[in-house]
């Protein structure tokens, strides 16, 4: 029998299919025959440059997440329209996806950290985890809890959480003391290959060229540059969409590299916090200079795990628009390094969604993926 997993995935930026990616490879390299459904609003071509191999894509959103500004900032009236129309008609809408669990008939599913499907999952008997560093119940609590109705669409996110086998929370994830069914793994991220030496040459560069890639994530958003500091021996790496006329500046398309392994090239990320952007840093080995994000609760989780695990800095959001943090990057530059930390929750991962699968020995969990 031909394993089948279909994975929701949250549309609300890159963070949580970069989250789950590692899982799902790891995955198919340990069961190469995995049939893998997608269901999520990302662009096919972003999914395919994160998932190995062959998958069918449902094109369209499997939740609401939160409708933002742009990558450092909430619309929280825009979220909290959003989620007041999601829940509308909730016994249908629990009922369409259901229908589509039944026509598509996988195994198992993992939802990063769409709701409703685990509902219809559990309805059906399908074996579902969650995995994911925060869950929509507390963001939508902090953000839209005051809202009128909002005790009843809690109510009803907490439930469809509480129906997976477990959510598994990977290191750092926000408490989520209301989970009944969380279980605590290792970091999730993806391993970069390391080609510095292959960018430096390419472009005439010294050995001591700085390189620095500049991130906000996938929520589009883009920041002035042309005011940043010029300094010597320093090259940034950003979105060609910033369209920066600068001799020191690179537009990260121009490379033809996958984002991984010119992060893991760099030597040092410029970002906002997000679970993806902090994590494969600190994986990869790359210091972080970081402006914070106003008002999101996983952020001092974040924070917190970052200052333990690799040499960082934080800097105010007016200095990151302005470009007035050279001497906080120098500072960071200046820092020693710290060994990668390792990505243990990824076996983890996928030891929870073997076992939910067809497969006829698991004698293979011993090994890592």
């Amino acid at each position: 029998m031909t394993p089948h997993l279909l994975v929701a995935l949250t549309a609300h930026g890159f963070g949580h299919l970069a989250q789950s990616a590692p899982v799902i490879n790891a995955l198919r390299r340990r069961l190469p025959e995995l049939r893998l459904t997608i269901y999520s609003a990302l662009p096919g071509a972003v999914l395919a440059r994160h998932i190995d191999g062959a998958f069918h894509h449902i094109a369209r959103a499997a939740d609401v997440g939160m409708c933002m500004q742009d990558a450092m900032e909430v619309d929280v009236p825009a979220s909290m329209r959003a989620y007041k129309m999601f829940h509308h008609d909730w016994e249908r809408a629990v009922a369409d996806e259901v229908c589509l669990l039944a026509e598509y008939a996988p195994h198992a599913v993992l939802a990063d950290v769409p709701y409703r499907i685990l509902a219809a999952a559990s309805q059906l008997g399908i074996p579902a985890l969650a995995l994911c560093s925060l869950n929509w119940a507390d963001l939508y609590a902090h953000f839209c809890g005051g809202d009128d109705g909002a005790a009843k669409i809690l109510g009803q996110i907490r439930r469809c959480y509480a129906g997976a086998r477990a959510f598994l929370r990977p290191t750092p994830s926000m408490p989520m003391t209301d989970l009944t069914n969380g279980l605590a793994i290792g970091p999730i991220a993806r391993i970069g290959c390391d080609r510095r030496g292959e960018i430096l040459s390419r472009f005439g560069w010294p050995d001591g060229m700085r390189l620095i890639l500049v991130s906000l994530g996938g929520i589009p958003s883009r920041l002035n540059i042309t005011t940043w500091p010029a300094m010597p021996d320093l090259r940034w790496i950003v979105p060609g969409s910033w369209e920066a006329p600068r001799d020191d500046v690179l537009r990260f398309e121009s490379l033809g590299m996958d984002f991984i392994d010119v992060l893991r090239s760099a030597d040092a990320l410029i970002t906002k916090p997000g679970y993806g952007s902090f994590v494969e840093a600190v994986c990869n080995g790359v210091p972080v200079l970081y402006a914070p994000r106003r008002d999101w609760p996983e952020q001092v989780f974040l924070e917190e795990w970052l200052r333990e695990q690799a040499p960082c800095g934080r800097i105010r959001r007016r200095q990151l628009e302005r470009g007035e943090f050279a001497d906080e990057l120098t500072t960071l530059l200046a820092l020693a390094r710290r060994p990668p930390a390792a990505p243990e929750g990824v076996v983890m991962a996928v030891n929870h969604l073997a076992a939910l699968l067809p497969v006829r020995t698991h004698s293979a969990l011993r090994h890592s993926p």
